[in-house]
Parts: C-alpha cells; sequence; structure tokens
C-alpha cells in the first residue's frame, strides 16, 4: 500500500505492504499538467462526499492550496481533514481525496493510480491543455495498465465556455477517445466564491448555484456507479484499428494525437 511521506522541499513516495481498506474509498483527481482545476475540483469533491461520510483531503501538491482551504474552513462546517497519508489512518475514512502534483515520476503515478479506486482526470479547452491530455492518458493507458486494473476512468471538462470554437474541439475530441466524458463544468465565480470561504459550492445558497450543482449531477453519478460496480468499462476498446503513427512514437499516443489533429483541423 502506498505511504506519502511529505516533507522538505519535495514529496516522496514508498510502498508498505498492500491492504486494502473495503471502507475507504479513494477518488483520485489528476493531470500531469498544472493550472487545469485539480485543486479546486478535489475541493469541492471533499465538500461533497463530507455529507456523505467522514472525509479527508490528501494535498500532496506543492502549492498546498488544498490545505489553505481547509484553513479557511469554518470549524462550524461539516469536519474535513487534511491528511498527509499516514498508513494508520487510511481505515478512520469512509472517503480520501488526493489531490497530487502536475509532475510525478511514472513509478509514483503507477503507484497513486493502483492505490486508487476512481481516477478523475480533469481537462481544459485550450490546444496545448488538450495535448498535454492526451500524453497524459497515454501514461495512464500505457505505463499504469489502467485497463488491466480495471480503473473506472473519466474525464471532466473543467472552467469551459460552451459555445466557443475550441471547446467544441475539446468536446470533440474527447468523445473521439471513447473514454467516460463525465461532464463539463463551467468557468463560474462561484467557485471562487466559495474557495475564499473554504467551503465548496454544494455549501452555497441553492439558488445562486442552482446551474453549478447540475453539472456536478453527471460526475457524482458515474463516481458513484463506478464504486459500485467494479465492472463498469474503463475504457473501450478504441485503440485496436491500425492507426499510421511516425515511426517510433508509441502507438496510443500517436493515436490520439492524430485524433486530435483530424477534429481541429475540421
Amino acid at each position: 500500500m502506498l505511504t506519502i511521506k511529505v516533507g522538505g522541499t519535495g514529496v516522496s513516495y514508498c510502498h508498505k505492504k498492500k491492504i486494502r481498506f473495503m471502507g475507504t474509498k479513494q477518488i483520485l483527481v489528476m493531470n500531469s499538467k498544472g493550472g487545469v482545476g485539480k485543486s479546486t475540483l478535489s475541493s469541492n469533491l471533499a465538500s461533497y462526499f463530507s455529507f456523505k461520510g467522514s472525509t479527508a483531503l490528501c494535498d500532496l501538491d506543492r502549492q498546498k492550496s488544498g490545505i489553505r482551504w481547509l484553513q479557511r474552513r469554518d470549524p462550524s462546517r461539516r469536519k474535513i481533514d487534511s491528511i498527509t497519508w499516514e498508513y494508520t489512518a487510511l481505515d478512520k475514512y469512509d472517503w480520501i481525496v488526493m489531490d497530487p502534483p502536475a509532475a510525478v515520476t511514472h513509478k509514483d503515478l503507477v503507484s497513486l493510480v493502483s492505490r486508487s479506486d476512481v481516477v478523475i482526470v480533469p481537462v481544459l479547452p485550450s490546444p496545448i491543455d488538450i495535448l498535454a491530455a492526451a500524453d497524459f492518458i497515454r501514461d495512464l493507458m500505457v505505463h499504469c495498465k489502467i485497463r488491466t486494473l480495471n480503473k473506472p476512468l473519466a474525464v471532466v471538462a473543467n472552467r469551459a465556455r460552451e459555445n466557443t470554437i475550441i471547446y467544441r474541439q475539446l468536446e470533440s475530441f474527447l468523445q473521439s477517445l471513447k473514454l467516460p466524458f463525465a461532464t463539463t463544468l463551467r468557468d463560474s465565480q462561484n467557485y471562487i466564491k466559495a474557495s475564499i470561504q473554504g467551503i465548496g459550492i454544494f455549501e452555497m445558497d441553492s439558488k445562486i448555484v442552482s446551474r453549478d450543482i447540475e453539472q456536478w449531477q453527471p460526475l457524482l453519478r458515474w463516481i458513484n456507479q463506478a464504486l459500485k460496480d467494479s465492472r463498469v468499462p474503463v475504457v473501450k476498446q478504441s485503440f485496436r484499428k491500425p492507426v499510421e503513427i511516425p515511426r517510433g512514437e508509441p502507438r496510443i499516443a500517436g493515436a490520439i494525437h492524430k485524433l486530435y489533429r483530424q477534429k481541429s483541423a475540421v
């Protein structure tokens, strides 16, 4: 089982005996590119699950946005613990939301994915972010063997403005991957207002955040279903057909980039 120790200027990962606490659900919010809204997504997931049971946020990002968010949280709110992933503490929680740093080694990425129950990849609607997401999804498939481990994986379009050309390109790209495209979260000031108060949008006035809450429902339904049924398809077999890929380029990465280039050229 993965133990994560935080100290000094960096984050280190090591292994202990692999034991599974059946009552603890662990959700990994991950993308190899920074600035995609991982911490915002993680904090709002923690806020939601705090209504469902004992919850902890494991903020391993060096910016510590999640920890600062918890420090702003009023003690009268539902409790969300900040953990540094001590081995003996895991069985205390019903829900653990993991917010690791963007840059981790392949070995650490494998450890994080192996430990999680659900993997969520937020993607921003921009050409750079789309291509970075393609590389990261390649790593999940090739190095983490996410198909073999049968880890539920979904993609979330984050900070999106739906009536734009780049969003339509992102939507088309994600659909072409045949991955679960869980939902689209709009670019809303409500997330900033919630963060300032140390709360999630689920704790705000429902009249103000009704549209945002509605956008979260498909993702929450997907998470609950994925956790209930370990046989939920993780990745459809979409890269088995022969694709012309430049020599030396990994097969899946080439297929992903070719699909994106085709969609963006339209």
